[in-house]
């Protein structure tokens, strides 16, 4: 891993050095080392084990090397209590079922609260203390090392909820040493929106170590060249805000920011993301070091046939997993 500063030094030496600005950069520099010490992890796409024809994730592993998967969604059962969809015990069901497959064939999974659809834990949780409760159970019920929480629609406008969020993370952070916790959401062309933007100053504001500002640069409405092209203006812009709420320098905003993709057609009518754009995606990442290059979904990586329903292809010409095998090339 490069480091945060120019030289090495122990986190009492990097506060006594940088003085307040430790507070911030000391913890995520911790955090980045928790990171980049798995390998795998920064590539895990997407899986939905609740709709789409899921493929077994043990043949997906065989077939396109990958080891990751980032398994969604858990989400509010109508209380502060997660579950699969909202429905669905995080234990003694098919989803740990999966999560237990994927491992015993020398894998690993990224569970993702939130989405756009569903009550949202963010929302149904009344205090910051009540959401880190409900993220705990999840990560207790499967030993995580990793988090996402997914953040959009309600749970994304709402400025009393973004908060909540952030302080839950920095909660989970202090009892989980070394968990990396990943924070998705969607973005402009240029960058996250106002909204986004406050998102990330709430995180810097409340000294939140988080490893991975996340966007989604797809169902734009309208961009100007390729998705990739698009998609590197989006990590621009998200790079810049992060740099600017942390204080970070260039080298390591870039090492707190990633990209979760879409495969294919999007929802936006003529909005296509193809494997040539995964690639400049993926060079990229390799350039800068990215925290994260992930993708929705493992559902849609083949060609539709026949009847086949549109969360369940990409929608374009294409082997099977060829996006996946693009986004396993990157290893942080």
């Amino acid at each position: 891993m490069r480091k945060t500063i120019g030289v090495r030094l122990t986190a009492p030496l990097l506060a006594a050095a940088l003085g307040p600005a430790a507070l911030l950069l000391a913890p995520a520099a911790t955090a980045s080392a928790s990171a980049a010490a798995v390998p795998g992890m920064a590539a895990a796409p997407y899986e939905y084990l609740g709709w789409g024809s899921p493929q077994k994730p043990t043949d997906v592993m065989k077939a396109a090397g990958v080891r990751w998967f980032t398994l969604a969604f858990v989400l509010s059962d109508g209380g502060c209590n997660p579950k699969w969809d909202g429905s669905r015990a995080l234990t003694g069901g098919s989803d740990e079922a999966a999560i237990k497959s994927i491992r015993a064939a020398g894998g690993d999974v990224v569970v993702s609260v939130g989405g756009w659809s569903g009550n949202k834990l963010g929302e149904k949780c009344s205090s910051a203390g009540a959401l880190a409760g409900a993220y705990q159970k999840v990560i207790d019920a499967y030993g995580l090392k990793a988090l996402d929480i997914d953040i959009e629609n309600t749970e994304f406008g709402n400025a009393t909820v973004r908060q909540r969020v952030v302080d839950a993370l920095k909660i989970v952070k202090t009892k989980n040493p070394g968990i990396v916790t990943y924070v998705t959401m969607g973005t402009t062309p240029t960058g996250p929106d106002a909204t986004g933007k406050d998102l990330i100053k709430r995180g810097a504001a409340a000294g939140l170590a988080n490893d991975g500002w996340v966007v989604m640069p797809f169902d734009f409405g309208g961009h100007s060249g390729s998705m990739g092209q698009a998609t590197v203006g989006a990590l621009e812009g998200l790079k810049a805000a992060v740099k600017s709420a942390y204080g970070y320098g260039d080298d390591a905003a870039y090492r707190h920011i990633g990209v979760s993709s879409m495969n294919g057609r999007t929802d936006e009518a003529g909005e296509t993301v193809t494997t040539g754009d995964f690639r400049t995606i993926l060079g990229y990442a390799q350039q800068h070091h990215l925290a994260r290059f992930a993708y929705w979904a493992v559902n849609r990586d083949r060609a539709c046939g026949s009847g086949t329903d549109a969360d369940a292809c990409s929608g374009v010409a294409q082997s099977p997993y060829e996006f996946t095998r693009i986004v396993v090339q990157y290893q942080g």
